[in-house]
């Protein structure tokens, strides 16, 4: 008969132990393990009493460790159900590692951040409080207390907890950026700035912290130099695609439109962000700045289509204006009618028509479509249009009167100066 290991140590022979008490000589396997087991004990009854206490000590010693054994396992297991998104099975196993031991801190950090993952922030503060009572040195613990406080919009309390952190691991430039941005909510800048420059030194290449530099430059309306700054980012970690998209925002913001249209471009073959409409819009918009009308057209068709399409009326206003551009009237026309339809409060839609309309010479209507796009406030170039459409009807005075209107609004309008000086020039 074919024996398993365990089973063949059961046959084996006899040990004999002639120290212990009693003359014990033939023992099966269980009676082993009991004699390896309590020796100790045995020869303290035996001998003198010091003995049974050092054997005490050593059983104890390995009960500890075996539960910090299991303690670990436990946690091993809930850590890795964390990481796979099991949360239920990662916060059964880390409350069983818990009852083995309770006084380990990552484990209640990582209880604190199942509970969190699953909405209940209160309880994962207090693990991570619970964390950072029994190891006031463990960054993680007020790091995720930051993340924690943040989500329930406890800002000072989140800022207070990610610059100890920051205190805890100078070095580690994502508990900086986590306080300056923090700040940048808060409305403080300058201190955000502050922060992040005086520990230059050591956030020398990190990305991170251009990045929120850069972010910092935007707010200022500095787009020159959060351009500069965001390069640096990308130089830094050129894979990362929220460096790259917040390149070409700023690239748009200080017209470089070309490298912005290219970053975008590139933004868009990503599988992650193909299907991001903002940033097709952006691109459009782009296309159109550096005179590629043609792809323009086609970026912003492929935006109208489907059912999204069909309502994004952004897009409809951007394909009327270059379709007037392009002097597709039948676009035109379909593009202003739908502006109409999705958003009848808007301007837009009216001003689109009556371009159309006075173009094809119909400019009662025109002249009506102004006066709505007027109603719905629009500003001074409509007021210029609306002058211009009475000139056509020769209603001078009243073209007149537009045009002063327009300037009395938009004292910088040149068009509105320049047509008021013409119909004065013709009296």
């Amino acid at each position: 008969m074919t024996h398993s290991p365990r089973a063949s140590r059961h046959d084996s022979k006899p040990l004999r132990n002639k120290q212990v008490c009693g003359g014990l000589d033939t023992l099966t396997r269980v009676g082993a393990f009991l004699v390896v087991l309590g020796a100790g004990l045995a020869v303290g009854g035996c001998g003198t009493g010091t003995g049974g206490g050092y054997t005490t000590e050593h059983i104890s010693a390995a009960k500890e460790k075996m539960n910090i054994m299991k303690s670990a396992t436990e946690w091993e297991m809930a850590h890795q159900a964390f990481l796979a998104g099991e949360l239920d099975k990662a916060l059964k196993g880390v409350d069983r590692s818990l009852a083995i031991n309770d006084n380990v801190p990552k484990s209640h950090v990582l209880k604190g951040r199942i509970l969190m993952e699953r909405a209940e922030l209160e309880g994962s503060i207090d693990s991570f409080n619970k964390a950072a009572t029994l190891d006031p040195t463990l960054v993680d613990a007020p790091y995720y207390l930051g993340i924690a406080y943040e989500r329930i919009n406890r800002r000072e309390q989140s800022l207070a907890a990610y610059q100890k952190a920051a205190e805890l691991e100078p070095s580690g430039a994502q508990y900086a950026i986590a306080a300056s941005e923090i700040l940048i909510d808060l409305g403080r800048a300058d201190e955000a700035e502050a922060f992040l420059t005086e520990r230059g030194g050591s956030f020398e290449n990190n990305a991170g912290v251009r990045q929120t530099l850069g972010h910092i430059a935007m707010m200022r309306s500095d787009s020159a130099k959060a351009v500069a700054l965001f390069n640096e980012a990308r130089l830094l970690a050129p894979d990362d695609h929220a460096i790259l998209e917040d390149l070409a925002r700023a690239q748009v913001a200080s017209s470089q439109f070309a490298d912005a249209e290219s970053n975008l471009a590139r933004l868009l073959r990503s599988p992650d962000h193909k299907e991001r409409r903002d940033l097709q819009h952006l691109r459009a918009r782009c296309l159109v700045e550096v005179d590629r009308k043609l792809d323009a057209r086609e970026a912003l068709l492929a935006l109208t289509q489907g059912s999204a399409g069909a309502a994004d009326t952004e897009a409809w206003v951007q394909l009327g204006n270059l379709s007037y551009v392009l002097k597709d009237a039948t676009r035109t026309r379909q593009c202003a009618a739908r502006v109409i339809a999705l958003a009848p409060e808007r301007f837009d839609g009216y001003l689109l028509r009556g371009l159309q309309q006075r173009r094809d010479a119909k400019f009662t209507d025109a002249l009506n479509s102004f006066d709505k796009a007027l109603a719905l406030g629009a500003k001074s170039d409509v007021m210029v249009l609306k002058g211009l459409v009475l000139k056509d009807l020769n209603r001078v005075d009243e073209a007149r009167a537009a045009f002063a209107q327009a300037l009395l609004t938009n004292p910088g309008d040149p068009a509105a100066a320049a047509m008021l000086t013409r119909v004065d020039s013709q009296d």
